[in-house]
C-alpha cells in the first residue's frame, strides 16, 4: 500500500512520514524543493520534490507511483499570507486540492485530507464533526471549500481537522512553544493573546491520528486534537514554567491589540469523542507533550 504524502518537509509531514516509515509503509514524500526529511537511504522511502499546484507535475507523479492511500497535508497555511496573497492561497489550499483529487481518482486513491479549526467562526467553541462551519478568514474559507471538494470524491476520503499544533521543530518552522522558548532565553518579551481558546495538539498525536485512519481505511471527518482547553497566553506560562524561564517577559494582551491582516476565531477547540472511539485516538495531555517538545 504506497502512501504519498505532500507538504512531507512541514512540521507535521516529517512526523507522519517516520511514523508511517515505523509502521513500514511504502512511502513517497513530496514538497516544494529539496528533501529535508532525515530519511535517505531508508528502506520504502521515496522523496520527489513536487509543487502540487502544476497539473503536469502531479499526472507524472502519480503515473510512477499509482498511490494507493494520498495524505494531502501540504497547504498554504499561515492566515495573515493567506489574507495579503488570496490568489496564492486560493491556487495552494483549493486549486492544488482538486488537482490532487483528479489524479488519485484515476488509482481510486484512498484520499486523506488536512485541515484546519479555522474553518469555524469560533463563536461556540468545542466543535464536533457535525457543526457547521463558518471560516472568519481568508485561510479558513479556502480550506472549507477545499474539504467541500474532497467531500465529492467518488471513492474513500477522510478530512482530520486540527487546532494549533505544537512540538519540536525538524526542520526549521517554528510554533509557539519554540517562539516562547527562544524569545524568553533572550530576555526579550513576547505579547501572546488571552482572549482566544484552543485545544492545542501534540505533532506526533496527530500523525497517529492521521495514520489510525489510514490503518483503520477511516472515512468522513475527524477532530484530532489535545484535550487540554487552554489559551496561547496559559500555553505560553506553561512552558516557561516548565524551562525554568522568566515568565514576567510574557505580556498578556487580547487580539484587539493586534494589527492582523486576518481575523482569528475567538474560541475554537475540538470535542474528539469520535476520534476516541473510532480511531482508539488517545491524545497526550499538554504537559506530556510539553515535556516530549523538550526532550
Amino acid at each position: 500500500m504506497r502512501i504519498l504524502v505532500t507538504g512531507a518537509n512541514g512540521f507535521l509531514g516529517i512526523y507522519l512520514v517516520q511514523q508511517l516509515l515505523q509502521k513500514e509503509f511504502p512511502v513517497i514524500a513530496t514538497g516544494k524543493g529539496d528533501c529535508r526529511l532525515p530519511f535517505t537511504g531508508v528502506d520504502n522511502f521515496d522523496y520527489e520534490p513536487m509543487d502540487f499546484t502544476d497539473p503536469f507535475a502531479v499526472h507524472d507523479l502519480f503515473e510512477k507511483y499509482q498511490p494507493s492511500v494520498v495524505v494531502h497535508a501540504g497547504a498554504m497555511s499561515k492566515p495573515d499570507d493567506c489574507e495579503k496573497e488570496q490568489w496564492q492561497a486560493y491556487l495552494t489550499n483549493v486549486e492544488g486540492t482538486v488537482t490532487l483529487l483528479t489524479n488519485a481518482e484515476a488509482y481510486q486513491s484512498f484520499f486523506v485530507f488536512v485541515s484546519t479549526d479555522f474553518v469555524f467562526d469560533g463563536e461556540k467553541g468545542m466543535y464536533s464533526e457535525t457543526d457547521i462551519p463558518s471560516p472568519v478568514n481568508f485561510y479558513g474559507k479556502t480550506k472549507l471549500e477545499a474539504e467541500e471538494i474532497v467531500k465529492e470524491y467518488p471513492f474513500d476520503w477522510a478530512i482530520a481537522r486540527t487546532v494549533l499544533v505544537y512540538g519540536k521543530p525538524l526542520a526549521g518552522r517554528s510554533n509557539i512553544l519554540s517562539i516562547v522558548k527562544e524569545k524568553l532565553e533572550k530576555g526579550e518579551e513576547y505579547s501572546v493573546v488571552n482572549d482566544q481558546v484552543r485545544t492545542p495538539t501534540y505533532v506526533e498525536d496527530l500523525a497517529a491520528g492521521i495514520v489510525a485512519i489510514i490503518e483503520k481505511k477511516a472515512t468522513g471527518i475527524f477532530h484530532l486534537s489535545g484535550a487540554d482547553i487552554l489559551t496561547p497566553y496559559e500555553m505560553a506560562i506553561k512552558t516557561a514554567d516548565f524551562l525554568k524561564l522568566d515568565k514576567s517577559l510574557l505580556k498578556k494582551v487580547t487580539a484587539a491589540d493586534f494589527t492582523q491582516p486576518a481575523k482569528r476565531p475567538p474560541k475554537t477547540g475540538f470535542n474528539i469523542e469520535k476520534a476516541k472511539k473510532e480511531l482508539d485516538y488517545q491524545p497526550f495531555s499538554f504537559e506530556e507533550g510539553l515535556a516530549k517538545t523538550f526532550s
